[in-house]
């Protein structure tokens, strides 16, 4: 059924798919024409360019990302100043955009009050006020692509005379022993502030903790307990992050340390949001579970573990793309590409996707909940896991057998937990050599005993039903009404040891087999007769 599914969305899919292909074709050429030297296609690619210039002090490859004309030596040495002035203005206090919200489209963000064609990408400390950063969008010559770039207002603001008073308060960034284009001594100062900020917050809640685990009595089962347990690590490691990321922007740094370190500061924060996603789940679904478990609704068991699966799968899904978006990697591009590529993919993977088909029908349909005990095939053992991919049976053995539940979802399964009662259902032999009369009694007892016990489902039956090969049999036909199997074994021995005591005391014997042998000496043997003389 999955195959067939797939096979005819496969015949919805093909024309569409090969149009986004063709159109994908089409966009990939024309952006393979567009090429500029100084990565400045997008705002997030030419402010990523433009650190890395400023970085390394190449002050002329920087003037390429300000909207000046450069035509003769002198434009480009004035460009060059200009240049070196905004390194300086923004390692005195100037602030970038954090580099996961910078736009990395050729077309910038549309959702601002800014054109079309200017994108703020951070501000300049200049006479007491916070200066714009503003890139613009434009060809850089006749014909050419349309680049991002800081634009005419921003370069004007730094050609005043008000900025180079601003440079000239403050030291040279050559003065001081340089790493990875920043000061060494502002990487020690930032490094330091977010290792104090990120330990000190950490120890406050492992405090919390501790005190809070001896104030509440029975904290590990205490809910109040579990959700601090589960949520004050990760909001710690988070509160750092959201605290770390506004401190350091008023901390006397060179921007390219700082824009750096902000932007591993997303990468912890996005860790510390998932890591607080993950360990809220585990602790909301093992309230749940515990509490289902106390009203005995173990098929509700499994769709909280299938859920709680699921939720961390996209909890983990999301923080890979985020991370991998804040390292620059392109993902929109993997992710169409899953799209497009995703049908053949399931046909691929057929059994994958029939056995999550299957762990949807085990859930809904209930053939087996967590706990039940069960056969499946010739596996017979407590369902400890539905999963998935598979549910994991224990057997008696106390082996785990692990059955695909594609492969669950078309066997026959034989769910022993939900019996209301037992069926007692022996066959009493007794002996041939009593009389007619005792065989009589012996089914009257049999009959009265089942009507006196009181787990002895209405209108139990006792027949002689056979003339058996060693016994006269006494066919018994009765439910024992309770639902646990270990407790229906204590009533089953409890009946069949009263027939036992009133048999003995009435002097009924229980047949065994028996065989009679006769040798051929015992036989008669018919002699001739005599000859007459």
């Amino acid at each position: 059924m999955p195959l067939r599914f797939l096979l005819s969305l496969l015949l919805i899919l093909l024309p569409v798919q090969a149009m986004a292909q063709e159109e994908a074709t089409e966009a990939e050429a024309a952006v393979a024409q567009i090429v500029d030297p100084y990565d400045r296609l997008t705002p997030r690619a030419s402010v990523t360019a433009l650190l890395a210039a400023l970085g390394q002090g190449d002050y002329n490859r920087a003037a390429q990302y300000l909207d000046v004309p450069l035509d003769t030596p002198a434009q480009q040495a004035r460009a060059a100043t200009l240049a070196q002035r905004l390194r300086t203005l923004l390692d005195s206090g100037g602030t970038l955009v954090p580099f996961g919200t910078l736009s990395n489209d050729a077309a910038g963000r549309t959702d601002d009050a800014l054109p079309l064609e200017q994108e703020q990408v951070g501000a300049l400390p200049l006479g007491g006020e916070e200066v714009p950063i503003l890139m613009v969008r434009g060809p850089a010559q006749e014909g050419g692509p349309e680049l991002w770039r800081i634009g005419e207002d921003t370069v004007a603001r730094l050609a005043t005379t008000e900025a180079a008073e601003e440079v000239a308060e403050a030291p040279p960034p050559e003065e001081h022993t340089m790493l990875a284009g920043a000061p060494v001594g502002d990487w020690a100062l930032l490094i330091g502030a977010a290792l104090l900020l990120f330990g000190g917050l950490y120890l406050v809640a492992r405090t919390i903790l501790t005190l809070a685990r001896r104030m509440i009595p029975e904290p590990q089962t205490s809910t109040a307990y579990r959700a601090l347990n589960a949520a004050l690590p990760p909001v710690s490691l988070l509160a750092a992050g959201a605290i770390f990321y506004v401190w350091a922007e008023e901390l006397p740094a060179s921007i390219v340390a700082r824009q750096l370190l902000l932007r591993y500061t997303g990468v912890v924060a996005l860790i510390a949001l998932v890591w607080f996603g993950l360990r809220v789940v585990n602790a909301v679904s093992d309230l749940s579970i515990a509490r289902m478990q106390r009203h005995e609704r173990r098929q509700a068991i499994s769709i909280v573990s299938l859920l709680r699966r699921v939720v961390k799968i996209l909890l983990l899904a999301f923080v890979f793309i985020a991370v991998l978006d804040t390292f620059g990697i392109d993902v929109t591009t993997g992710i169409a590409a899953l799209g497009i590529g995703g049908i053949a993919l399931a046909l691929g993977a057929q059994k994958t996707v029939e056995n999550l088909v299957g762990s949807v029908t085990v859930i809904v349909d209930k053939p087996a909940q967590v706990g039940d005990f069960v056969k499946v095939g010739s596996v017979i053992g407590t369902v400890e896991d539905v999963g998935i991919r598979s549910t994991r049976i224990r057997t008696n053995d106390r082996t785990v057998v692990t059955i695909p539940n594609g492969d669950l979802s078309s066997q026959q399964i034989e769910n022993y937990a939900t019996r209301d009662r037992f069926l007692f259902n022996p066959v009493i032999g007794v002996e041939y050599s009593l009389p007619a009369a005792k065989v009589r009694e012996a089914v009257d007892i049999v009959r009265q005993v089942l009507e006196e016990h009181p787990r002895i489902a209405e209108g139990p039956r006792a027949r002689l039903n056979a003339f058996g090969a060693s016994s006269l049999d006494i066919e018994v036909f009765s439910y024992i009404e309770v639902g646990d199997f270990a407790e229906s074994l204590i009533h089953k021995e409890e009946i069949l040891f009263s027939i036992l005591d009133r048999f003995e005391a009435a002097g009924i014997g229980i047949a065994f087999p028996t065989r009679t042998v006769v040798f051929g000496n015992s036989l008669p043997v018919e002699r001739p007769a005599p000859h007459a003389d």
